[in-house]
């Protein structure tokens, strides 16, 4: 058996919530009078709360009872469906019974109650969640996460990140995200780093930059950003200032080398993209404005394979298949060089989309971009090349003309077609569906 908090200190800060700190022992108490609430005959259950506090008590209660939390990909009423009719005996949990949620919902009791704290322990070999991968290279997948497997990864996270913000011991680092904390990103950085690290999270989720500026304020140094590509761009784009960061970091999305020394030029803080899968947990990190390689963390081993690599370590199961395919460096690093299923053939040349997205994302007026191969064949039989592009100031046929001093003629897309903004989802990423769904309707240009 597992401590649910590895640190617990009844009155060391575990989270911020309304402007006002929320202590262990307060914590544990709302755990308890969640837990009390939930049905013993249900194994599963998915959790839709949406203050980060409430979703991290939510997701406790859950364990203590020893019930697997589900983490569909999206919070559409069929991402939700779908979860529950996949796991026998589910219900959903949440502040508000949303449309999706049918008869199997339990309502979040008001927390800040009575209730005695304890703390619970939790089975290594439970199942402490089910993710679901984003579907941004196909159908969402499940990949279930023992909790013994969760506290292994999260020791990486928290010796990595005290290093990296330079955490004193016995000092505690508070965490603002911008993305959610159902997405494995969201839980490794805004769930899993306050219990089983010297960390506590600010309960919001802030999007706009003046709403990350405001939620950075309410805790107190040494402070924690965890954001995506997406965000980072737009906090970048506007001119509000943000209170001092101890570190940033990104996932989700390639991180460009230029976005990246731009952040640590105006905010004085190093960023660190972080390398990983919903099947894995966080397994690498770089400082990408200073580096090109990741850094693999300790005992995680990469086996590369012809159509992507097998990832080890002594906490997983079996070693996991991803589409990434990676180029060794010793003695712990790698270097990444595009997915299987990103690498295309047309007309006996070979491309990457990645890279023809970037070309297309580096011509002036272009705000946002994606490159993506159509499923259907045309008349003579070949997969052509799509894109779509937020370019408010430029034409299509503008844009076109420019990609041709970048790219073969083989690779140019057809059709290049302009939207208000791509239809990424709450972390940024752009599930393949959604490309497709987007393509199939008229642009607005």
């Amino acid at each position: 058996m597992l401590p649910l908090l590895n640190l617990a200190d009844a009155e060391r800060p575990l989270a911020w919530r309304r402007g006002r700190t929320i202590c262990v022992a307060e914590f544990l108490a709302d755990v308890a009078s969640v837990a009390a609430v939930l049905p013993s005959t249900c194994s599963s259950a998915v959790n839709l709360c949406t203050d980060r506090y409430a979703f991290l008590v939510a997701f406790c209660a859950v364990l203590a009872r020893g019930q697997t939390n589900l983490l569909p990909p999206s919070r559409a009423r069929q991402a939700i469906e779908d979860a529950l009719a996949a796991n026998a005996g589910s219900y959903a949990l949440g502040e508000h019974p949303p449309a999706a949620a049918s008869n199997r919902f339990v309502t979040l009791p008001p927390l800040g109650g009575e209730a005695t704290p304890t703390l619970p322990r939790i089975a290594g070999e439970q199942i402490a969640a089910i993710g679901y991968t984003s579907g941004s290279t196909g159908q969402p997948k499940p990949n279930p996460k023992r909790w013994s497997s969760f506290s292994a990864s999260t020791a990486y996270n928290v010796a990595a990140l005290s290093e990296a913000m330079q955490l004193a011991p016995g000092a505690i680092a508070h965490v603002v995200a911008t993305v959610p904390p159902q997405h494995m990103y969201g839980i490794e950085m805004s769930v899993l780093l306050p219990l089983l690290g010297p960390f506590a999270v600010h309960g919001g989720q802030p999007l706009f930059p003046a709403d990350v500026a405001a939620a950075l304020a309410d805790v107190p140094e040494p402070r924690l950003l965890v954001t995506t590509p997406v965000h980072l761009r737009a906090l970048l784009a506007d001119p509000v200032a943000l209170p001092k960061l101890a570190a940033i970091t990104s996932a989700t999305a390639p991180l460009d080398a230029e976005l990246a020394a731009a952040a640590e030029a105006r905010y004085g803080a190093p960023v660190l993209e972080l390398f990983g899968s919903t099947e894995t947990c966080v397994i690498a990190q770089r400082r990408t404005a200073h580096e090109t390689d990741w850094r693999l963390y300790e005992s995680i081993r990469l086996r590369p394979q012809p159509d992507g690599t097998l990832v080890d370590a002594a906490h997983f199961d079996q070693p996991v298949a991803l589409q990434d395919l990676v180029e060794l460096r010793p003695p712990q690093g790698f270097r990444l060089c595009g997915r299987h299923a990103d690498l295309i053939e047309i007309a006996g040349k070979r491309a990457s989309l990645a890279d023809l997205t970037r070309r297309l994302l580096a011509l002036p007026g272009v705000r946002d971009a994606a490159v993506v191969q159509q499923d259907e064949p045309d008349a003579i039989g070949v997969r052509r090349i799509a894109a779509l592009v937020v370019a408010p100031e430029r034409s299509e046929a503008e844009l076109l003309e420019a990609l041709r001093a970048e790219i073969d003629p083989a690779f140019l897309p057809r059709p290049l077609r302009k939207l208000a903004a791509l239809p990424r989802n709450e972390t940024g990423k752009l599930p393949r569906a959604a490309l497709l769904a987007a393509l199939s309707r008229d642009g607005d240009a």
